[in-house]
């Protein structure tokens, strides 16, 4: 199977662009991360990159018009590697509907909530002060909305009594890390059907 080149949009630290990065690595993923691109230029997630040999490129949104101009320009950036598909890693800005356009459905985020519940951000606060015994995470494609796109995979993530947002919060990232690598496996593989808002996966 030939292997499918990623993008990656980071804000932050990139942890789970890590665990995708390590996956290809591995040879779990038929696929490398051709590059990384970050809205903010001092994220750790471009760190991340360069010490992998990707690369990496900051894109300031000021240095643009407009929120179009911005996104015309990474999806430039994005084509020119090849990418397949775009990964969604801590990138903290609605995707626009360029991007989209460009790229549909061949955009994956992961959400550390259990959508419906809880979208937009620091959906792990918003649940454990909503006082819920039961959270965790979702991997999805990416859509017009907030948070919105068909579901690929969940992990549950149980809430303790002595939880705080922050206990929380590190045990629903040890399951993104988990199931963001494995979504994306199955998308390299070809094994995501996706009927409305519906998405099967093919074994």
């Amino acid at each position: 199977m030939e292997k499918k080149n990623l993008g990656a949009l980071v804000s932050g630290r990139g942890s789970n662009l890590q665990s995708i990065m390590d996956a290809c690595a591995a040879g779990k993923i038929p696929a490398r991360v051709a590059v990384v691109i970050s809205d903010y230029s001092e994220a750790y997630a471009l760190e991340r990159a360069r010490q992998s040999g990707i690369t990496a490129v900051a894109v300031n949104p000021s240095d643009y018009p407009d929120k179009a101009a911005y996104e015309q320009y990474i999806v430039q950036v994005l084509q020119e590697h090849g990418v397949h598909l775009v990964c969604l890693a801590g990138y903290m800005r609605l995707v626009g509907a360029t991007l989209l356009d460009a790229f549909t459905g061949r955009i994956m985020n992961i959400h550390p909530a259990l959508l419906p519940a809880f979208p937009g951000l620091h959906g792990q606060e918003q649940a454990w002060r909503y006082g819920v015994k039961y959270s965790g995470c979702t991997v999805h494609f990416v859509d017009g909305g907030m948070d919105t796109g068909p579901i690929i995979l969940q992990a549950v993530v149980p809430v303790y009594d002595d939880d705080t947002a922050d206990t929380l919060a590190d045990r629903i990232l040890e399951q993104e890390h988990r199931i963001y690598p494995e979504a994306v496996r199955l998308y390299c593989e070809d094994k995501l059907i996706v009927e409305g808002r519906k998405v099967r996966i093919w074994t």
